[in-house]
């Protein structure tokens, strides 16, 4: 039988000192390399609002009408020259965290809204950021994209 037999160990030469060999490999035969990419990143078409990405990446404009956008600059761009009272927080500030802001609306925009005080005429700029909430003592115009007609005012 076989196990009767001393051991004698199995040599494999790998390789034949042609292609793709390599002695420094122990004999093992090496592979080819692949070339190295350039670390490149992509970035992504910004899009604003209105739009749409694909998932190929391809940006679809929308156009909406500006009174179909639901933002809170739209609805208060909406009530521009009308008297409000604006509330506004600051963290981290020592002096005060919260602000109270009375005024006629006379802008806004995406990250800020411009308030006057109507006796001084001094015009103040809120940072949507610092941004909680307004009152208004007087109707609101309000225009809700998907609501019916009928419940337009």
């Amino acid at each position: 039988m076989m196990f009767n037999q001393p051991y004698q160990p199995v040599t494999y030469k790998i390789g034949n000192g042609g292609p793709g060999y390599d002695p420094r490999n122990m004999g093992m035969p090496s592979m080819p390399m692949m070339p190295m990419m350039p670390n490149t990143t992509v970035v992504p078409p910004e899009v604003s609002s209105g739009s749409v990405m694909t998932p190929g990446g391809a940006v679809i404009q929308q156009n909406l009408p500006f009174a179909e956008q639901s933002f809170i600059e739209n609805i208060l761009r909406l009530n521009l020259g009308k008297i409000g009272t604006f509330y506004a927080t600051y963290e981290g500030n020592r002096e005060w965290n919260a602000k109270i802001f009375k005024g006629v609306l006379e802008a806004a925009g995406r990250d800020h809204i411009i308030i006057s005080d109507p006796n001084t005429g001094q015009r103040t700029i809120i940072l949507m950021v610092n941004f909680d909430y307004a009152t208004f003592d007087e109707p609101l115009n309000y225009e809700y994209p998907y609501a019916p007609p009928s419940a337009r005012r």
